[in-house]
């Protein structure tokens, strides 16, 4: 089988839920368009997982406090050493998709994609064509 991409069927946008204030949160209602190709407890399962490590990322206890405060003390120079905390979070998110897209969407024709693509407004989903829709 060959590498080449098959047609973008649709695209769609799990838009953020914002009754938990500004903090990222995602919705998890599963959009009608990706009934049929996954199931709605895995689906759920994503995204609660993206929530949760997002809600980490934002977490504002004493290590997050003193990681800058030493940010300030070093003018900011500590970050060429050693990644901050959020940005040792946004390198998780991206690594669980990776592992996410290989193991559960890819198989059935989607994509997710990184939240951080839109500014983490929404998650883009890529849902491609079937092989025998391209025909």
């Amino acid at each position: 089988m060959s590498n080449i991409t098959p047609p973008i069927k649709k695209r769609v946008f799990i838009q953020r839920d914002y009754s938990f204030g500004m903090k990222v949160c995602f919705q998890t209602k599963m959009p009608n368009e990706l009934d049929g190709r996954l199931d709605r407890d895995i689906f759920k399962a994503t995204i609660e997982q993206l929530n949760r490590l997002y809600a980490e990322a934002e977490d504002s206890k004493g290590r997050m406090f003193c990681e800058g405060c030493f940010a300030c003390l070093t003018a900011y120079l500590v970050y060429l050493c050693m990644d901050s905390h959020y940005t040792k979070i946004v390198k998780k998110v991206a690594k669980f998709l990776d592992e996410e897209n290989k193991s559960v969407y890819a198989p059935r024709g989607i994509l997710i994609k990184s939240p951080l693509e839109s500014g983490l407004r929404s998650i883009e989903m890529v849902i491609y064509a079937d092989e025998e829709e391209n025909f």
